[in-house]
């Protein structure tokens, strides 16, 4: 019997979590492990209490943003930035952890993993971000790439 890697065991679980986004483009999911252990888990989606873009339709759509550009003129949270979020609300310390998410995180979510001191992000696949790369690279924030974006 073939046991997966811990990585490929924590991207497995991001792919489910993922299937909770409400995102009409690209369904996200992360987790923050440290030691073995999940820490916090997020995805991508409007703010607690707000109608979500499957109920109200896409901003991006509407605007015909191409992917990868103008992150603001959304109304979701990213799911890296919903996993750190729960992270805050519950006191939960994320400082020499992994992300895992079933994408390459965006710039506006590199600058906070480095920030919260993340040091290692495991994803599956690429996101076309390049400003996102140039930040890890130069925080010495190692990325780990499964899948397609391989």
């Amino acid at each position: 019997m073939d046991r997966p890697s811990w990585d490929e065991y924590f991207l497995n679980i991001t792919r489910q979590i993922a299937l909770r986004s409400t995102c009409l483009r690209r369904k996200v999911g992360a987790i923050i492990v440290r030691d073995k252990h999940i820490l916090t888990t997020g995805y991508n989606g409007a703010p607690k209490g707000l109608p979500h873009c499957d109920e109200v339709g896409c901003m991006r759509e509407r605007g015909n943003v191409p992917s990868g550009e103008r992150h603001e003129l959304c109304r979701g949270l990213h799911a890296e930035m919903n996993a750190m979020l729960q992270a805050a609300y519950h006191g939960i310390r994320v400082s020499n952890a992994t992300l895992y998410t079933t994408i390459h995180p965006c710039s506006l979510c590199a600058k906070m993993l480095i920030n919260v001191g993340i040091e290692r992000v495991v994803i599956e696949d690429d996101y076309p971000d390049n400003l996102a790369k140039c930040l890890f690279e130069e925080a010495g924030l190692k990325v780990i790439c499964f899948g397609e974006g391989k």
